[in-house]
């Protein structure tokens, strides 16, 4: 495969690997191998290690610097790894370090869920990242839009912002932030395959996914549709796994992980369970839809 630049790769899909555990719950990079590999033969543009579906927040920093160093020499540089960092500063600064030294291309930077968050905190905390890292560029990943547009296009100025992951459900709110910024900032869609549509209609390109690693044909197949300008098409191919994401939403969410690994299980692709607060197992309700859902598109 050629190996795409940065830009290139920012806007085709950011797939959201996986973190496998063992049987005794311990990180097991190696298990990943073969999903990695499937997703890259597929067409991946950028994979994404220490992510929200890489059980980010119930890693620690050394299981996270551990994730990083094990999947950069998996890729092998046949792509650019974009690295999630985030936490407490002192964490957040040491794995940009760790991600740069391994070879990552691009560090995403988790919202803080910190309670006390102010904006112009979130400056300091961004250029605090860079000067770490030593400039490696750097995608925003908003999951809240409640700091306004005014702190987003501040977040924005921050020498080495590259762009910014968009998971909130507002595409108007989208809308007026990329005009609000620098033309070069980069916008992806962040809220996976079933927004990808929306966010594409107000400019932004590319989505995160974490059906790339069950089904990174299908993914690819979207991406292709969208950046055709087919929407009939992308959404007739979202709606044939819109049942996939519709489980992981339940539960507030805390099914999002436990759907990806119950699949990758089920194909023979062990990573183990998520760790609490994650939802584990799924119900018997979701595991019939889910087994459904894989012997209809013959993913088994």
């Amino acid at each position: 495969m050629t190996k795409l630049t940065l830009d290139q790769a920012l806007t085709g899909i950011s797939g959201i690997l996986v973190t496998p555990f063992d049987a005794a719950g311990d990180i097991a990079p190696a298990r990943l191998a073969p999903i990695l590999e499937r997703a890259l033969k597929a067409g991946l543009h950028m994979p994404v290690v220490n992510g929200n579906t890489g059980e980010f927040y119930a890693l620690t920093t050394a299981e996270a610097v551990t994730m990083v160093r094990e999947v950069a020499a998996m890729v092998a540089g046949r792509a650019p790894l974009l690295a999630g960092v985030g936490r407490g500063l002192r964490d957040a600064a040491q794995l940009a370090r760790a991600s740069a030294d391994a070879g990552a291309a691009a560090l995403m930077v988790h919202q803080p869920p910190d309670p006390f968050v102010s904006p112009r905190g979130l400056v300091d905390y961004l250029s605090a990242i860079n000067d770490a890292s030593g400039g490696l560029p750097m995608m925003l990943y908003l999951r809240n839009d409640a700091i306004g547009t005014a702190a987003i296009a501040d977040l924005c100025a921050v020498p080495g912002v590259k762009g910014v992951k968009w998971a909130t459900p507002n595409p108007m709110k989208l809308a007026e932030a990329k005009a609000a910024c620098d033309p070069s900032i980069v916008w992806v869609g962040g809220l996976a395959e079933v927004w990808a549509p929306s966010f594409y209609a107000v400019g932004a390109r590319g989505f995160t996914s974490g059906l790339i690693n069950v089904w990174p044909e299908r993914s690819l197949a979207i991406h292709a549709a969208l950046e055709a300008g087919d929407y009939t098409k992308a959404n007739a191919l979202i709606a044939g796994m819109r049942v996939f994401e519709d489980i992981r939403a339940e539960e507030m969410g805390g099914t999002n992980v436990t759907g990806v690994k119950s699949a990758l299980i089920a194909q023979g692709l062990d990573c183990g369970p998520t760790r609490p607060p994650s939802a584990w197992p799924l119900t018997a309700s979701q595991a019939t839809r889910l087994d459904r859902f894989l012997a209809d598109n013959r993913l088994t």
